[in-house]
């Protein structure tokens, strides 16, 4: 079976368009709007040996060598 050809037949033609672009991977991750609730950024942090804490941090990508830093400065982490 192929598609419907003729007259009368825009809305099947969309409407079936319309279904077939969620099977795209690319279509569904733009529109499903998922990546704008997830917060990519946000990260814990573990401390160094006598404690046992997760602080909570951000972390950045440098544009320039793509390398991925969290700030030092506990002051810094906690005032999101």
């Amino acid at each position: 079976m192929g598609k419907c050809r003729g007259l009368r037949t825009a809305r099947k033609l969309r409407s079936h368009r319309r279904d077939q672009k969620w099977h795209d991977k690319q279509h569904k991750k733009t529109h499903l709007g998922t990546a704008l609730k997830a917060y990519a950024f946000g990260v814990g942090v573990e401390a160094k040996q006598p404690n046992s804490v997760i602080r909570k941090c951000i972390r950045v990508q440098l544009i320039k060598n793509g390398k991925k830093i969290t700030p030092r400065k506990v002051v810094i982490c906690l005032n999101l």
